[in-house]
Protein backbone atom coordinates (compact mmCIF):
# COMPACT_ATOMS: atom_id res chain seq x y z
CA UNK A 1 0.00 0.00 0.00
CA UNK A 2 1.30 3.07 -0.62
CA UNK A 3 3.09 5.37 1.99
CA UNK A 4 1.58 8.91 1.43
CA UNK A 5 -1.21 9.03 3.66
CA UNK A 6 -1.11 10.59 7.03
CA UNK A 7 -0.97 7.45 10.03
CA UNK A 8 -4.66 9.51 11.60
CA UNK A 9 -5.81 6.25 10.11
CA UNK A 10 -5.61 2.27 10.98
CA UNK A 11 -7.64 0.89 7.97
CA UNK A 12 -8.22 -2.93 8.11
CA UNK A 13 -6.96 -5.00 5.30
CA UNK A 14 -10.00 -4.66 2.64
CA UNK A 15 -10.72 -1.98 -0.17
CA UNK A 16 -14.12 -2.03 -1.18
CA UNK A 17 -15.22 -1.24 -4.72
CA UNK A 18 -18.96 -1.63 -5.10
CA UNK A 19 -22.18 -1.79 -3.46
CA UNK A 20 -25.54 -2.16 -3.23
CA UNK A 21 -27.98 -2.10 -0.52
CA UNK A 22 -26.66 -3.70 2.60
CA UNK A 23 -23.76 -5.32 0.76
CA UNK A 24 -20.42 -4.63 -0.27
CA UNK A 25 -18.11 -6.32 -2.21
CA UNK A 26 -13.94 -5.60 -2.22
CA UNK A 27 -11.92 -5.45 -4.91
CA UNK A 28 -11.25 -9.37 -4.94
CA UNK A 29 -15.18 -10.16 -5.75
CA UNK A 30 -16.30 -11.02 -1.72
CA UNK A 31 -19.41 -10.33 -0.39
CA UNK A 32 -19.55 -8.42 3.03
CA UNK A 33 -22.72 -7.37 5.28
CA UNK A 34 -22.83 -4.30 6.24
CA UNK A 35 -23.75 -3.62 9.59
CA UNK A 36 -22.51 -0.36 9.90
CA UNK A 37 -23.45 1.51 7.09
CA UNK A 38 -20.43 3.53 7.33
CA UNK A 39 -20.73 4.36 10.82
CA UNK A 40 -24.54 5.06 10.57
CA UNK A 41 -23.96 7.51 7.31
CA UNK A 42 -25.51 5.10 4.80
CA UNK A 43 -29.06 4.85 6.14
CA UNK A 44 -30.69 4.19 2.76
CA UNK A 45 -27.60 1.81 1.96
CA UNK A 46 -25.28 1.89 -0.81
CA UNK A 47 -26.32 2.80 -4.52
CA UNK A 48 -30.01 3.31 -3.60
CA UNK A 49 -31.32 4.63 -6.77
CA UNK A 50 -33.00 7.88 -5.57
CA UNK A 51 -30.02 9.31 -4.68
CA UNK A 52 -27.88 8.47 -7.55
CA UNK A 53 -30.35 10.11 -9.63
CA UNK A 54 -30.78 13.01 -6.95
CA UNK A 55 -26.83 13.07 -7.87
CA UNK A 56 -26.60 12.51 -11.21
CA UNK A 57 -29.33 14.99 -12.35
CA UNK A 58 -27.84 18.15 -9.74
CA UNK A 59 -24.39 17.35 -10.96
CA UNK A 60 -25.83 17.42 -14.78
CA UNK A 61 -27.32 21.25 -13.84
CA UNK A 62 -25.47 22.77 -11.35
CA UNK A 63 -22.77 21.87 -7.83
CA UNK A 64 -21.87 24.43 -6.27
CA UNK A 65 -22.45 28.67 -6.26
CA UNK A 66 -22.04 30.16 -2.99
CA UNK A 67 -23.74 31.42 0.11
CA UNK A 68 -23.46 34.86 -1.15
CA UNK A 69 -26.35 33.83 -3.18
CA UNK A 70 -29.78 32.27 -2.44
CA UNK A 71 -29.46 28.66 -3.16
CA UNK A 72 -33.02 27.40 -3.96
CA UNK A 73 -32.28 23.75 -2.72
CA UNK A 74 -30.69 24.70 0.77
CA UNK A 75 -33.94 26.83 1.23
CA UNK A 76 -36.16 24.18 0.46
CA UNK A 77 -34.06 21.27 2.81
CA UNK A 78 -34.37 23.99 5.59
CA UNK A 79 -38.01 23.83 5.27
CA UNK A 80 -38.47 20.16 5.64
CA UNK A 81 -35.79 19.86 8.26
CA UNK A 82 -37.32 22.31 10.32
CA UNK A 83 -41.08 20.91 9.71
CA UNK A 84 -40.16 17.59 10.76
CA UNK A 85 -37.92 18.85 13.87
CA UNK A 86 -40.08 21.48 15.10
CA UNK A 87 -37.64 23.91 14.84
CA UNK A 88 -37.13 27.30 12.39
CA UNK A 89 -34.21 27.70 11.15
CA UNK A 90 -31.18 25.82 9.72
CA UNK A 91 -27.44 26.28 9.16
CA UNK A 92 -26.03 23.87 7.26
CA UNK A 93 -22.47 22.68 6.67
CA UNK A 94 -19.88 20.06 5.68
CA UNK A 95 -19.87 17.59 8.91
CA UNK A 96 -21.05 16.88 12.16
CA UNK A 97 -18.18 18.33 13.87
CA UNK A 98 -18.78 21.87 11.93
CA UNK A 99 -22.72 21.29 12.68
CA UNK A 100 -21.46 21.03 16.38
CA UNK A 101 -18.99 23.83 16.12
CA UNK A 102 -21.76 26.15 14.81
CA UNK A 103 -24.17 25.54 18.14
CA UNK A 104 -21.34 26.09 20.37
CA UNK A 105 -20.77 29.14 18.74
CA UNK A 106 -24.06 29.89 18.85
CA UNK A 107 -24.28 29.86 22.53
CA UNK A 108 -21.31 31.78 23.07
CA UNK A 109 -23.08 34.56 21.45
CA UNK A 110 -26.16 33.83 23.19
CA UNK A 111 -24.67 34.13 26.07
CA UNK A 112 -22.38 37.49 25.52
CA UNK A 113 -25.97 38.84 24.76
CA UNK A 114 -26.89 37.92 28.32
CA UNK A 115 -23.80 39.96 29.60
CA UNK A 116 -21.98 36.38 30.40
CA UNK A 117 -18.50 37.03 29.81
CA UNK A 118 -17.44 33.54 30.25
CA UNK A 119 -20.01 31.43 28.57
CA UNK A 120 -20.15 27.91 29.68
CA UNK A 121 -21.53 24.76 28.53
CA UNK A 122 -22.36 21.74 30.51
CA UNK A 123 -21.22 18.47 28.41
CA UNK A 124 -21.08 14.65 29.19
CA UNK A 125 -18.63 11.90 30.11
CA UNK A 126 -19.17 9.37 27.48
CA UNK A 127 -19.93 11.63 24.76
CA UNK A 128 -18.53 12.46 21.44
CA UNK A 129 -18.96 15.59 19.15
CA UNK A 130 -16.14 15.79 16.71
CA UNK A 131 -12.50 16.47 16.05
CA UNK A 132 -12.15 20.12 15.84
CA UNK A 133 -10.31 21.41 18.44
CA UNK A 134 -13.64 23.03 20.07
CA UNK A 135 -15.66 19.55 19.73
CA UNK A 136 -12.84 17.67 21.26
CA UNK A 137 -12.78 19.87 24.22
CA UNK A 138 -16.57 19.22 24.44
CA UNK A 139 -16.15 15.51 23.88
CA UNK A 140 -15.91 13.10 27.13
CA UNK A 141 -13.38 11.30 25.81
CA UNK A 142 -9.87 11.31 27.08
CA UNK A 143 -7.68 9.64 24.33
CA UNK A 144 -9.65 11.75 21.66
CA UNK A 145 -8.32 14.97 23.63
CA UNK A 146 -4.50 13.23 24.67
CA UNK A 147 -1.69 15.47 22.82
CA UNK A 148 -3.96 18.56 21.38
CA UNK A 149 -3.58 20.32 25.00
CA UNK A 150 -4.48 23.18 25.97
CA UNK A 151 -8.01 22.35 24.58
CA UNK A 152 -10.86 24.78 24.69
CA UNK A 153 -11.99 26.76 27.88
CA UNK A 154 -15.78 26.98 28.52
CA UNK A 155 -17.13 23.28 29.12
CA UNK A 156 -18.23 22.06 32.47
CA UNK A 157 -18.47 17.83 32.20
CA UNK A 158 -20.90 16.05 33.75
CA UNK A 159 -21.62 12.07 34.61
CA UNK A 160 -23.87 11.00 31.38
CA UNK A 161 -27.53 10.12 32.73
CA UNK A 162 -27.33 12.09 35.95
CA UNK A 163 -29.83 15.11 36.51
CA UNK A 164 -28.97 16.05 39.89
CA UNK A 165 -25.46 16.74 38.74
CA UNK A 166 -26.66 19.42 35.91
CA UNK A 167 -28.57 20.96 38.55
CA UNK A 168 -25.81 20.96 40.95
CA UNK A 169 -23.92 22.72 38.63
CA UNK A 170 -26.89 25.51 38.30
CA UNK A 171 -26.55 26.21 41.57
CA UNK A 172 -22.59 27.10 41.58
CA UNK A 173 -22.17 28.36 38.06
CA UNK A 174 -23.38 31.95 36.92
CA UNK A 175 -21.58 31.35 33.54
CA UNK A 176 -23.75 28.47 32.00
CA UNK A 177 -25.32 29.46 29.11
CA UNK A 178 -26.35 25.96 27.41
CA UNK A 179 -26.43 22.05 28.05
CA UNK A 180 -24.99 20.03 24.91
CA UNK A 181 -25.66 16.65 25.15
CA UNK A 182 -26.75 12.93 22.92
CA UNK A 183 -30.51 11.93 23.55
CA UNK A 184 -27.90 8.50 23.17
CA UNK A 185 -24.42 8.25 23.02
CA UNK A 186 -23.00 6.22 20.30
CA UNK A 187 -19.29 6.34 20.74
CA UNK A 188 -19.77 5.91 24.44
CA UNK A 189 -21.53 2.29 23.98
CA UNK A 190 -24.79 3.27 22.95
CA UNK A 191 -26.24 4.28 26.43
CA UNK A 192 -29.60 4.68 26.13
CA UNK A 193 -30.59 7.53 29.15
CA UNK A 194 -33.72 7.36 31.46
CA UNK A 195 -36.88 8.41 29.66
CA UNK A 196 -37.40 11.36 32.11
CA UNK A 197 -33.43 12.72 31.54
CA UNK A 198 -34.06 14.47 28.53
CA UNK A 199 -37.19 16.08 29.76
CA UNK A 200 -35.41 16.95 32.99
CA UNK A 201 -32.83 18.48 31.03
CA UNK A 202 -35.41 20.27 29.01
CA UNK A 203 -37.06 21.59 32.39
CA UNK A 204 -33.56 22.84 33.72
CA UNK A 205 -32.68 24.77 30.98
CA UNK A 206 -36.33 26.38 31.04
CA UNK A 207 -35.88 27.32 34.58
CA UNK A 208 -31.93 28.74 34.11
CA UNK A 209 -32.45 30.09 30.41
CA UNK A 210 -30.10 27.86 29.06
CA UNK A 211 -30.02 26.74 25.58
CA UNK A 212 -30.53 23.06 25.29
CA UNK A 213 -28.64 21.66 22.67
CA UNK A 214 -28.82 17.78 20.90
CA UNK A 215 -26.36 16.15 19.17
CA UNK A 216 -28.51 13.96 16.80
CA UNK A 217 -25.69 13.38 14.23
CA UNK A 218 -25.56 9.27 15.05
CA UNK A 219 -29.45 9.02 16.08
CA UNK A 220 -31.05 11.70 13.76
CA UNK A 221 -32.70 10.79 10.43
CA UNK A 222 -34.33 7.29 11.41
CA UNK A 223 -31.95 5.33 12.92
CA UNK A 224 -33.52 5.16 16.15
CA UNK A 225 -37.12 4.23 14.34
CA UNK A 226 -38.09 8.15 15.00
CA UNK A 227 -37.10 10.43 13.00
CA UNK A 228 -35.37 12.29 15.88
CA UNK A 229 -33.71 10.04 18.70
CA UNK A 230 -35.30 12.54 21.52
CA UNK A 231 -38.87 12.00 20.46
CA UNK A 232 -39.13 8.73 22.45
CA UNK A 233 -39.69 10.20 24.91
CA UNK A 234 -42.06 13.01 24.38
CA UNK A 235 -44.86 10.82 26.50
CA UNK A 236 -42.55 11.85 29.22
CA UNK A 237 -42.58 15.72 29.04
CA UNK A 238 -41.14 18.00 26.55
CA UNK A 239 -38.13 17.30 24.98
CA UNK A 240 -37.86 19.75 21.99
CA UNK A 241 -34.39 21.02 22.70
CA UNK A 242 -33.66 24.99 21.07
CA UNK A 243 -30.87 23.71 18.90
CA UNK A 244 -30.20 20.66 17.22
CA UNK A 245 -26.91 19.09 15.60
CA UNK A 246 -27.54 16.78 12.58
CA UNK A 247 -25.09 15.08 9.97
CA UNK A 248 -24.54 11.50 8.83
CA UNK A 249 -27.29 9.87 7.34
CA UNK A 250 -28.61 13.27 6.07
CA UNK A 251 -26.07 13.20 2.95
CA UNK A 252 -26.66 8.51 2.88
CA UNK A 253 -22.48 9.41 2.22
CA UNK A 254 -22.86 12.98 0.34
CA UNK A 255 -20.67 15.57 3.32
CA UNK A 256 -23.59 17.69 5.32
CA UNK A 257 -24.17 18.54 8.64
CA UNK A 258 -26.75 20.64 9.98
CA UNK A 259 -27.27 22.85 12.78
CA UNK A 260 -31.10 23.44 13.30
CA UNK A 261 -32.27 26.18 16.27
CA UNK A 262 -35.35 27.47 17.49
CA UNK A 263 -37.19 30.44 19.32
CA UNK A 264 -34.63 32.83 20.52
CA UNK A 265 -31.90 30.51 19.23
CA UNK A 266 -33.08 30.90 15.78
CA UNK A 267 -32.39 34.69 16.27
CA UNK A 268 -28.39 34.74 17.15
CA UNK A 269 -26.86 34.65 14.06
CA UNK A 270 -26.76 37.53 12.09
CA UNK A 271 -24.52 38.00 8.44
CA UNK A 272 -20.84 37.70 9.05
CA UNK A 273 -20.74 35.73 12.44
CA UNK A 274 -20.66 32.57 10.81
CA UNK A 275 -20.57 30.66 7.08
CA UNK A 276 -19.20 27.90 5.31
CA UNK A 277 -17.43 27.56 2.04
CA UNK A 278 -19.39 24.66 0.91
CA UNK A 279 -22.25 24.32 2.74
CA UNK A 280 -25.29 23.96 1.79
CA UNK A 281 -24.38 24.07 -2.09
CA UNK A 282 -27.08 22.62 -4.38
CA UNK A 283 -25.31 18.94 -4.78
CA UNK A 284 -25.58 18.36 -1.12
CA UNK A 285 -28.91 20.07 -0.51
CA UNK A 286 -30.81 18.05 -3.26
CA UNK A 287 -29.24 14.72 -1.63
CA UNK A 288 -30.65 15.65 1.39
CA UNK A 289 -34.29 16.18 -0.01
CA UNK A 290 -33.98 12.63 -1.82
CA UNK A 291 -32.79 11.09 1.36
CA UNK A 292 -36.01 12.24 3.25
CA UNK A 293 -38.26 11.58 0.61
CA UNK A 294 -36.64 8.00 0.32
CA UNK A 295 -37.22 7.65 4.15
CA UNK A 296 -41.27 8.77 3.96
CA UNK A 297 -41.73 6.99 0.59
CA UNK A 298 -40.42 3.55 2.68
CA UNK A 299 -41.93 4.34 5.59
CA UNK A 300 -38.21 3.59 6.90
CA UNK A 301 -38.48 4.89 10.35
CA UNK A 302 -41.13 2.68 11.30
CA UNK A 303 -39.31 0.06 9.72
CA UNK A 304 -36.33 0.41 11.74
CA UNK A 305 -38.03 0.58 14.70
CA UNK A 306 -39.87 -2.95 14.05
CA UNK A 307 -36.95 -4.21 12.84
CA UNK A 308 -34.19 -3.06 15.48
CA UNK A 309 -36.90 -4.66 17.64
CA UNK A 310 -36.51 -8.17 16.04
CA UNK A 311 -32.84 -7.60 15.98
CA UNK A 312 -32.65 -6.69 19.75
CA UNK A 313 -35.68 -10.01 20.76
CA UNK A 314 -33.57 -12.07 18.85
CA UNK A 315 -29.63 -11.40 20.01
CA UNK A 316 -30.70 -11.23 23.59
CA UNK A 317 -32.59 -14.76 23.30
CA UNK A 318 -29.14 -15.97 21.37
CA UNK A 319 -27.03 -14.41 23.80
CA UNK A 320 -28.74 -14.79 26.69
CA UNK A 321 -26.84 -16.80 29.56
CA UNK A 322 -23.59 -16.49 27.86
CA UNK A 323 -20.51 -16.05 30.31
CA UNK A 324 -19.34 -13.01 29.57
CA UNK A 325 -22.14 -10.77 27.71
CA UNK A 326 -23.39 -8.40 30.52
CA UNK A 327 -25.92 -6.34 28.27
CA UNK A 328 -27.31 -6.38 25.37
CA UNK A 329 -29.52 -3.06 24.45
CA UNK A 330 -30.90 -0.60 21.87
CA UNK A 331 -33.14 1.60 20.38
CA UNK A 332 -34.24 1.02 16.61
CA UNK A 333 -31.20 0.03 14.05
CA UNK A 334 -28.85 1.21 17.03
CA UNK A 335 -27.67 -1.25 19.40
CA UNK A 336 -24.71 -2.69 21.27
CA UNK A 337 -23.89 -5.84 22.87
CA UNK A 338 -21.70 -5.25 25.66
CA UNK A 339 -18.64 -7.65 27.00
CA UNK A 340 -16.98 -8.14 29.82
CA UNK A 341 -14.11 -7.95 28.20
CA UNK A 342 -11.83 -5.40 25.39
CA UNK A 343 -12.91 -7.15 22.21
CA UNK A 344 -12.05 -4.69 19.26
CA UNK A 345 -10.70 -8.45 18.14
CA UNK A 346 -14.00 -9.28 17.05
CA UNK A 347 -13.90 -6.66 14.14
CA UNK A 348 -11.24 -8.36 12.07
CA UNK A 349 -13.05 -11.97 13.01
CA UNK A 350 -15.95 -10.58 11.85
CA UNK A 351 -14.41 -9.17 8.46
CA UNK A 352 -12.74 -12.82 7.78
CA UNK A 353 -16.76 -13.66 7.79
CA UNK A 354 -17.90 -11.53 5.29
CA UNK A 355 -19.90 -9.59 7.94
CA UNK A 356 -18.75 -5.50 8.87
CA UNK A 357 -19.33 -4.55 12.46
CA UNK A 358 -17.73 -2.02 15.26
CA UNK A 359 -16.22 -2.04 18.42
CA UNK A 360 -16.62 1.24 20.69
CA UNK A 361 -16.08 1.93 24.28
CA UNK A 362 -13.49 -0.94 23.98
CA UNK A 363 -16.04 -3.38 25.06
CA UNK A 364 -19.15 -2.56 23.26
CA UNK A 365 -20.19 -4.38 19.57
CA UNK A 366 -21.60 -1.68 17.85
CA UNK A 367 -24.45 -1.92 15.12
CA UNK A 368 -25.54 0.65 12.78
CA UNK A 369 -26.85 -1.53 9.85
CA UNK A 370 -28.61 0.42 6.80
CA UNK A 371 -32.50 0.95 7.53
CA UNK A 372 -33.48 -0.51 4.38
CA UNK A 373 -31.98 -3.94 5.89
CA UNK A 374 -34.74 -6.75 5.43
CA UNK A 375 -36.22 -9.12 7.96
CA UNK A 376 -33.75 -12.26 6.14
CA UNK A 377 -30.81 -10.12 6.02
CA UNK A 378 -31.65 -9.53 9.68
CA UNK A 379 -31.69 -12.92 10.79
CA UNK A 380 -28.78 -13.75 9.01
CA UNK A 381 -27.06 -10.90 10.97
CA UNK A 382 -27.91 -12.55 13.90
CA UNK A 383 -26.79 -15.86 12.65
CA UNK A 384 -23.18 -14.86 11.51
CA UNK A 385 -22.63 -12.36 14.88
CA UNK A 386 -23.92 -14.93 17.42
CA UNK A 387 -21.99 -17.85 17.37
CA UNK A 388 -19.03 -14.91 16.59
CA UNK A 389 -18.99 -13.21 19.74
CA UNK A 390 -19.34 -16.89 21.45
CA UNK A 391 -16.46 -18.43 20.06
CA UNK A 392 -14.61 -14.44 20.97
CA UNK A 393 -15.79 -15.50 24.76
CA UNK A 394 -14.54 -18.65 24.61
CA UNK A 395 -11.07 -17.96 23.72
CA UNK A 396 -9.88 -14.96 25.01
Amino acid sequence: MSDALMKNYAPLPVTFEKGEGVWLWDTEGKRYLDALSGIAVCGLGHAHPAITEALCQQASQLVHTSNIYHIAQQQALAERLTALAGMERAFFSNSGAEANEAAIKLARLYGHQRDITQPTIVVMEGSFHGRTLATLSATGNRKVQAGFEPLVSGFLRVPYNDLDAIAAVAKNNQNVVAVLVEPIQGEGGIRIPDDDYLPGIRALCDEHHWLMMLDEIQTGMGRTGHWFAHQHVALQGNAVPDVMTLAKALGNGVPIGACLARGEAAQIFQPGQHGSTYGGNPLVCRVGLSVIETLEKGQLCAHAAALGQQLLDRFSERLAGVAGVTAVRGRGLMLGIELDRPCAALVSLALAQGLLINVTANNVVRLLPPLVMTDEQAQQLVDQLTPLICQFLSSH
